[in-house]
């Protein structure tokens, strides 16, 4: 089983993990991501980006958000402990090429898988901006990494308490309508925002990909849980994915998909909770 090598807190409730998996390090490119099950048996399985790789070492990076029971199950986990199953890597990696000027936009979360992809487009030769945005100073992630690969680094947050105060489609905006207007946008973060940014690179002609994260079982295509609309075709992420023309995506399609088990991740929450006072009350007996 894939042994955790490192665990650090990025920030309240967000953590990065380094996991002992020599032959995904080996293989893996920007862009693909893989499928993990904290624990034996029937506990969810749930995918996360590769955020970056040490193929000498053989281990990945995974950074990842407490948002349900699966995630905060594995953010209860330690170096030294192990990950019940990962497979990887999954989906189609990032086409990676000389354009000229790319602009990568990295939501909340979304910074962390937007980080190879940067660093990838970098390396092949391109002038790369980076757009990084969060609710306020405190949820801004991966800065000090993002800032030493990037020509320019643009810090948005919705309170103004670092960088401006703007969301990351207002920055995006201005560059499409400078003289260096981006050759190639890359949007990762919350589907509202990949939305937007696609909205918003639309008038002006410029390729924007989105990387989708949406219900996925299997990774291989055959659940059909990660299905979405692109261009009037269905298309599924995990195999034909992650990343997707966002000028093509379905969005409110996929938003209102991702809302259909809502219900039960509260459920399962509100279980977790009542698991961890009872045993919190037993040990305090």
């Amino acid at each position: 089983m894939p042994l955790i090598l490192e665990k650090k807190q990025l920030s309240a409730d967000v953590f990065r993990l380094r996991v002992q998996a020599p032959l995904i390090a080996e293989e893996r490119k920007a862009g693909q991501f893989i499928i993990l099950q904290v624990n034996d048996g029937f506990g969810e399985r749930i995918p996360l980006t590769i955020a970056d790789a040490d193929p000498a070492e053989g281990s990945i990076t995974l950074i990842f958000q407490r948002v349900g029971k699966t995630t905060r199950l594995l953010s209860e986990l330690n170096e030294g402990d192990n990950i019940a199953h990962l497979v990887g890597p999954l989906g189609k990696p990032t086409h990676v090429e000389k354009v000229g000027h790319v602009v990568v936009v990295g939501g909340g979360i979304g910074v962390a898988p937007s980080y190879p992809i940067a660093q990838a487009m970098k390396q092949a030769g391109n002038k790369l901006t980076v757009i990084m945005g969060a609710r306020n100073k405190d949820l801004i992630i991966m800065e000090d990494e993002m800032r030493a690969i990037a020509d320019d680094l643009i810090i948005c947050t919705d309170d103004g308490s670092v960088g401006r105060k703007a969301l990351v489609t207002e920055p995006l905006k201005e560059l499409c309508e400078s003289a260096e207007k981006p050759d190639l946008v890359i949007a990762i973060g919350p589907p509202i925002m990949m939305k937007f940014c696609a909205k918003t690179t639309e008038p002006y002609a410029v390729h924007t990909l989105v990387s989708l994260n949406t219900i996925m079982v299997d990774g291989t295509g055959m659940c059909g849980g990660c299905r979405v609309n692109v261009g009037g075709e269905v298309r599924f992420v995990c195999v034909d994915g992650p990343e997707f023309d966002g000028h093509k995506v379905d969005f409110d399609n996929m938003m209102s998909r991702l809302k259909s088990y809502k219900e039960q991740e509260h459920s399962k929450s509100c279980k977790l909770d009542a698991a961890i006072k009872a045993k919190e009350a037993e040990m305090a007996q």
